[in-house]
């Protein structure tokens, strides 16, 4: 079951519902999804998105025994937390990664009732492997079946061309066979999976699905891949209260830049063997001001780490 998410859902539809581009029209494992934020007394709501992020981080930074261990202590989860959190990025261009991580764990939770698997950021920062694998690794129960999904979050200053080409590259990168049962390994390897509320028989089901010694083609048409968007927007910057005018260009603006990514995306796809297979899930969240939330992030982190 999903829970209401904290934001308003502006768009959320098969591309080929929306899209003009003929070839992208049948391409209905392509969808949009589009998450914003709204105003109050002129301004947006910056402390409502601070508060979603924080909301969630412990279910990205800690695993699941952790997490257990600190139920009812919710200013020690929060430095245990912030342990694990990059204060800063190398990368300038898409620095404040992790808030793209945390915020697309709460959108795969919230908006897809999405199980987590494995609490990345806890992780990639535990194995020293912070740049490598999947942002995000969550399974969705439907029907007594499963479907994987491997979520890409990027935090931009816009999302130019150059920007779209650089998570086309970072997309088709991560579905390489090898890249794959990688991740499928770290899930069978985590112990989180075990502690998982579901069904016995569908969690051996999915644990032998996932085993390296299977072909990934058998599950193929079981992977999403959840592309998180956070992104710097003029409209979301120049505006002032949420009304039509804003929402309908807004709407404009992103199914245009969807159709680009996906072009792209399309036309360096033919490495990837049953690429149609995959379903694809484009998730935008304009913001007005990327440093602003970048610095109160980074000042909370510090904040809880200096309690430690």
């Amino acid at each position: 079951m999903t829970t209401a998410i904290a934001f308003e859902t502006l768009l959320d539809t098969s591309l080929s519902d929306v899209s003009s581009v003929d070839e992208l029209k049948a391409a209905v494992n392509k969808r949009v999804l589009s998450i914003v934020n709204d105003y109050e007394d002129g301004q947006w709501r910056y402390s409502r998105f601070q508060s979603y992020l924080w909301d969630n981080i412990a279910e990205t930074a800690l695993s699941q025994r952790e997490r257990n261990a600190l139920v009812g202590k919710s200013h020690t989860t929060l430095v245990e937390s912030a342990k694990n959190l990059r204060l800063t990025d190398n990368d300038k261009v898409g620095q404040g990664s992790e808030i793209a991580e945390v915020f697309l764990y709460g959108v795969m939770k919230d908006h897809f009732g999405a199980l987590p698997v494995v609490p990345k950021i806890f992780y990639k920062q535990n194995a020293q492997d912070n740049a490598k694998g999947a942002d995000s690794v969550h399974i969705v129960i439907k029907d007594n079946d499963f479907t994987l999904w491997f979520g890409e979050a990027k935090f931009y200053n816009s999302l130019a061309d150059s920007r779209l080409d650089k998570i086309v590259s970072s997309v088709i990168e991560s579905l390489r066979t090898d890249k794959l049962k990688k991740e499928n390994s770290i899930v069978t390897n985590v112990s989180d999976i075990h502690t998982l509320n579901i069904d016995s028989e569908l969690r051996s089901k999915i644990i032998d699905a996932i085993k390296p010694k299977e072909s990934i083609d058998k599950i193929k048409n079981k992977i999403n891949i959840p592309i998180m968007l956070l992104y710097e927007c003029s409209l979301t910057s120049s505006s002032a209260i949420f009304n039509g005018e804003y929402r309908e260009s807004l709407i404009s603006s992103q199914k245009e830049r969807a159709e680009s990514y996906f072009k792209k995306q399309i036309a360096a796809s033919s490495s990837v063997f049953l690429y149609k297979e995959i379903r694809f899930h484009v998730i935008f969240f304009p913001v007005p001001n990327k440093e602003k939330i970048v610095k109160a992030f980074i000042e909370g982190v510090s904040f809880f780490k200096a309690q430690s």
